[in-house]
């Protein structure tokens, strides 16, 4: 087998972890980029679960789960700081954007 090939049950792996869900921490704004001076394109109450595509550095701030510059795109032009969200890590846990 190549070495470029992905075996079934890696792809299966890979589809299970990009599907993965995390709990909003907090009621929080959906910024159309990663900080609180881009403008508010939603709002995500407590409890909700989103899919974070990638992650990236942005405007640093403090949140229900501490105090973090990472921003997480839960869409296109849809971010929130990942102090809202209730991933478990202090680091990334997506690819970065």
């Amino acid at each position: 087998m190549s070495d470029n090939v992905i075996a079934p049950e890696s792809a299966e792996a890979i589809e299970a972890a990009a599907a993965k869900t995390y709990p909003i921490a907090a009621d929080v704004n959906v910024r159309s980029g990663p900080g609180t001076s881009y403008g508010k394109v939603g709002r995500l109450s407590a409890g909700t679960r989103v899919t974070i595509h990638c992650q990236k550095p942005g405007e640093k701030v403090t949140g229900p789960t501490g105090t973090s510059k990472l921003w997480d795109r839960i869409g296109s032009g849809r971010y929130v700081s990942d102090t809202y969200v209730r991933t478990g890590s202090d680091g990334y846990v997506a690819p970065r954007c």
